[in-house]
């Protein structure tokens, strides 16, 4: 079983606009509200290929009764820990004479130590071979040693552990082998101290963190694609052309079916073209791909062997 945790669930809620002026009423031209959180988009990633998963964290309120209630509309298993107040509403607001987009993350719900307690009692229930999803940012009341303590508690299982987060606990889970970390190119510079990083750089600091302990790196570098590296191969794999819409659930797309088609028992290279072909799906469209086009996307990506500097098939 592949278990998503999303600590941090969001609403997200689309806005168009015309024009966006302060102290007037501002008319929207269209708006969408789609369940979010990184771990949920995940979860329904999963689904779309049909790999059975279920999804935890927490959720609060009616807000967080709409993630659970789409989740499982969709066939996702729901393990939620029930808090107070309200799952946040976050805004995304187009402007279409700015071309312009206002972002607007809220806090959230926060989370207790009891709360905190009842997820891990969840995390506990893992079982050999089974695999967690860690995924996004920490709401309120929660901090990074919890993510390190659910790297313990997979170690201890005989569990899969995976990360995807932007803070630098990735760097204290290493003792206990995480089998996949998927930072973008940003977080994975953060870790080491730098801004920017190169394809050289990339490439280095991912072997740094094989050799600390990591078994499995997928780096996204958005519109160039991504990297995947452990200590067989190293590969890279192109992104496709298109109009960007919005990048915001792309990576986890991205993650998502890399770990559906690991799970397929794929080629590691057959996973990073299909995974880098959903993310740019999403990317190109207004909610997470449906797979309708990924096929034809994967087509326009070659994935590359760095050792060898040759295309493999």
């Amino acid at each position: 079983m592949i278990v998503t945790c999303t600590m941090n669930t969001a609403i997200d809620l689309f806005i168009q606009t015309t024009d966006y002026h302060p102290k007037i009423v501002n008319r929207s031209l269209k708006d969408d509200i789609q369940p979010n959180g990184k771990g949920v988009n995940v979860s329904f990633i999963l689904n779309r290929l049909e790999i059975p998963n279920q999804a935890t964290g927490f959720i609060a309120g009616f807000t967080g009764e709409f993630i659970k209630q789409e989740l499982e509309k969709e066939g996702v298993q729901t393990q939620f820990v029930e808090v107070d107040g309200f799952t946040r509403i976050n805004v995304f607001t187009k402007v279409e004479k700015e071309k312009n987009e206002y972002k607007l993350v809220n806090r959230g719900p926060s989370i207790t130590t009891k709360q905190i307690a009842q997820l891990m009692t969840k995390i506990e229930m893992l079982g050999n071979h089974d695999l967690l999803c860690v995924s996004g940012s920490n709401p309120q009341g929660v901090e990074d040693d919890t993510i390190l303590k659910m790297a313990q508690i997979a170690a201890q299982k005989g569990s899969k552990f995976v990360l995807d987060t932007s803070t630098k606990i990735v760097l204290d889970v290493l003792p206990y082998h995480p089998y996949l970390l998927k930072p973008n190119e940003e977080e994975l510079g953060e870790l080491f101290g730098k801004k920017e990083l190169n394809e050289k750089e990339i490439i280095y600091y991912s072997q740094v963190l094989l050799a600390k302990g990591a078994q499995n790196i997928l780096v996204s570098v958005g519109a160039k694609g991504a990297y995947f590296f452990n200590k067989e191969c190293q590969l890279y794999a192109n992104a496709p052309q298109g109009k960007l819409v919005n990048s915001a659930c792309a990576g986890d797309s991205l993650l998502g079916t890399f770990l559906g088609y690991l799970a397929k028992n794929s080629s590691y290279q057959a996973a990073l073209k299909y995974s880098v072909a959903a993310g740019s799906s999403t990317a190109f469209r207004e909610g997470l791909t449906d797979f309708s086009d990924v096929e034809q996307l994967a087509k326009e990506i070659t994935v590359i062997d760095i050792n060898g500097g040759k295309e493999i098939k």
